[in-house]
């Protein structure tokens, strides 16, 4: 190509790509201003503009507005800075549409009425902040006032929804379930009930904390009962309970007696919500952590051979 050559509006448009139309347009504006005029009137224009009009090509093909392009063109701003913004910019497009993809799945995944739909959509934009925001009211409201387990508060403020950039339609719906949870006056109610019955515990000197090899130990026992089909209003479950109650009293420091066992049926009753269960197992699912394996079915076996028990 000559250097000193000059090019017409329909020479430039072979070489680049672009329309007559799209060119002169640029050449009106002021972006890509002609060189020269032939005899004729005809705008000419040399290599520089060649150049000028592929660097504007390429930063309109990159979603780059006229505007900032016009700044890059006039030096006012730099290709570095316009990229980085850009590229910025389309992490908060990618991250959105890869919402939208989610929703639209798991939308389609149940059967989703479009009331719902718009719940989900709205829930699935909310901000990291915003999520943990409504997740901590949740907790202000239950917790809240009460000199409750701490250890179980903080367990409760640590784990906050995670959603990823990229989620899995099933994320998107255990935020959207997780969110409604929340929400749900009867659950809030329930869990004050259990944040009240943890500070009475407290103002009786209760300061064990939480009680994750308990838990284990029930886990193991009670699991083993029910995979052997033994009824917990059996005798062979009297057994279990007898061990159990005795490991019960040996870490809070009470006599295994009549009282502990009344005792610990409340906390179980209390405590036993296949909704708060429901809580963590959801948040497992947002985060991508192992989704532990259900114990509602095991503390409700353990309640009913309790109380069989206090009843004979």
């Amino acid at each position: 190509m000559d250097d000193d050559a000059l090019y017409t509006i329909g020479a430039l448009a072979r070489r680049t790509g672009l329309t007559v139309k799209t060119i002169r347009f640029y050449s009106d504006t002021g972006i890509v201003p002609s060189t020269d005029r032939s005899p004729a009137g005809y705008r000419l224009y040399d290599l520089r503009a060649l150049a000028r009009l592929d660097l504007v090509r390429t930063l309109r093909d990159l979603g780059v507005d006229l505007a900032v392009i016009r700044q890059v063109l006039d030096r006012e701003i730099s290709v570095p800075e316009v990229a980085a913004a850009h590229a910025d910019a389309l992490d908060v497009q990618i991250r959105s549409l890869r919402l939208r993809r989610a929703v639209l799945r798991a939308v389609a995944k149940r059967g989703s009425t479009p009331e719902e739909m718009d719940l989900m959509h709205k829930l699935a934009k909310l901000s990291d902040d915003e999520r943990r925001r409504l997740v901590n009211d949740f907790i202000d409201d239950t917790f809240g006032g009460l000199d409750a387990n701490p250890d179980f508060v903080d367990m409760m403020r640590s784990a906050m929804p995670d959603l990823p950039d990229d989620p899995e339609p099933d994320q998107v719906e255990a935020w959207a379930e997780l969110a409604e949870l929340t929400q749900d006056p009867d659950f809030r109610a329930a869990v004050r009930r259990m944040a009240e019955h943890q500070a009475a515990e407290r103002a009786q000197g209760d300061t064990t904390g939480l009680h994750h090899d308990l838990t284990e130990t029930v886990r193991e026992q009670v699991g083993h009962a029910l995979a052997a089909g033994i009824a917990p209003t059996s005798v062979e479950a009297a057994a279990i309970i007898d061990a159990l109650t005795a490991r019960y009293a040996q870490v809070f420091g009470r006599a295994d007696d009549t009282d502990l066992r009344r005792w610990l049926l409340t906390r179980l009753e209390v405590a036993n919500d296949s909704r708060a269960e429901r809580y963590w197992r959801l948040l497992a699912v947002i985060n991508g952590w192992p989704v532990p394996t259900s114990l509602v079915p095991v503390f409700a076996w353990f309640i009913e051979a309790l109380r069989t028990g206090l009843e004979e």
